[in-house]
């Protein structure tokens, strides 16, 4: 029992992670707007970004002083400006403006609204669910989660050496970005993407599409269920194992080191926990969005993925830093030979 005569906590939690999400949705609006893209050359009064984007100016004013004290934009003598993140990632000019603000941020704030209905009917309410999506939807949901995959396959590509890499199996490869970034710049790779029957025709299509065909061969195959053919020297599993039961992360672990050469390697891009379950922040926060649309999976701790690692038959499992800028976590290790 709270002591009588101690003071009564006060509610600066809640209050503090109201504040936050209130400018986190602001953020949303200044994207949504593209009010920081007319900011990028020169500080601008409320009236002239409000013109330039054709809102009412004294209605704009009351977000633009909410973006000043999220920190996304400065204000001086009436003149705003942004700061040199929101210049450089929010601003739609720019190279590294992060489009899936744009496009899928205000979904994600949709479906984790659902979360006490997804728990208090057993369903998810925004059920992600290809057998009664219709086909066209699929295809630009896949071709949206490989926009955001081609940066992470860049940038796993100039940490790691793949120079005496020959053959590259990525399971559940979605349309074969990751694969064909991997391949230009890694020439010498020859990739496999295996896939879904569902998801195959159009990673065919997309790798037709990039001149990549001679490069990246696309197969039908469950990894949860059986092998992929074929031999490889490395494996790319990226966003796979935290859309799949435990026991079907396992098996599809387990296939996966199947497939591989002894002494090949791979590389799981995904959430991972901390054995507190409460870190890093972002793979908690990742759970409400896996309430919302899938009937399994989570962001599982990295004690099970090593423990499905050892158990497939894997060595030399590591943590690895994030990929830079990622969201993602990465884990590596190696098939004992």
């Amino acid at each position: 029992m709270m002591n009588p005569a101690s003071d009564p906590p006060r509610p600066e939690t809640i209050d503090g992670l109201r504040s936050t999400s209130d400018l986190a949705l602001a953020m949303l609006a200044g994207v949504q707007l593209d009010l920081f893209n007319p900011l990028r050359d020169e500080p601008l009064t409320g009236e002239q970004i409000a013109e330039s984007i054709g809102v009412d100016p004294d209605r704009l004013s009351l977000l633009l002083y909410a973006l000043v004290s999220a920190g996304l934009l400065t204000v001086d003598d009436g003149r705003f400006a942004n700061t040199a993140e929101s210049g450089h990632f929010l601003a739609s000019g720019s190279p590294d403006y992060m489009t899936d603000l744009r496009t899928e941020w205000a979904g994600e704030f949709d479906r984790k609204l659902k979360t006490a209905e997804s728990l208090r009917t057993g369903k998810p309410q925004a059920k992600l669910d290809f057998a009664e999506s219709p086909p066209e939807q699929i295809e630009t949901f896949l071709r949206m989660i490989d926009g955001r995959g081609r940066p992470l396959a860049r940038l796993l590509a100039e940490r790691y050496d793949f120079s005496s890499t020959k053959t590259l199996l990525d399971a559940g490869g979605g349309v074969g970005g990751v694969a064909i970034t991997i391949t230009e710049i890694w020439p010498q790779i020859h990739a496999t993407v295996a896939e879904l029957p569902m998801v195959t025709p159009i990673a065919e299509k997309v790798v037709a599409e990039e001149g990549a065909g001679d490069r990246v061969s696309v197969v039908t195959a469950d990894v949860t269920a059986e092998p992929i053919p074929g031999t490889y020297d490395v494996a790319i599993a990226k966003a796979l194992l935290q859309t799949l039961s435990p026991d079907d992360a396992q098996a599809a672990v387990k296939n996966i080191g199947r497939s591989l050469r002894p002494g090949g390697d791979i590389y799981i891009i995904g959430s991972f926990l901390d054995v507190s379950r409460t870190a890093p922040i972002q793979s908690v926060i990742f759970n409400l969005m896996f309430i919302n649309i899938y009937d399994v999976g989570e962001s599982y701790t990295e004690q099970m993925h090593r423990g499905w690692l050892e158990d497939a038959g894997f060595v030399d499992i590591k943590r690895e830093p994030p990929l830079q800028g990622a969201r993602s976590g990465l884990m590596t290790a190696q098939k004992l030979a």
